[in-house]
């Protein structure tokens, strides 16, 4: 799912404090939309461009791996047809 079409409020899901032990709270609104229940492992990444913080339900890592393979698969395909037309 792309965020076209899908207003800024829609993803804003509040402010966070870090606590003293580097500890953030997840909005519960967050947490409800994303079915994240107490014991879920997440993971956490930086942003390609130290933009911020990416975190992922290790539950959700196939889909996205799936997803990501897709996407290069698509790619591949349009750099082959580029290549072939080149020809």
């Amino acid at each position: 799912m792309g965020t076209k079409g899908i207003e800024i409020d829609e993803l804003f899901y509040g402010t966070v404090t870090v606590g003293e032990r580097g500890q953030i709270v997840v909005p519960a609104q967050a947490r409800e939309d994303f079915d994240i229940n107490p014991g879920d492992k997440l993971l956490v990444f930086r942003h390609p461009h130290q933009a911020g913080l990416v975190i992922v339900n290790v539950a959700n890592v196939a889909q996205i791996m799936t997803f990501m393979e897709q996407a290069l698969e698509r790619m591949r395909k349009e750099i082959d047809e580029a290549d072939t037309a080149d020809e």
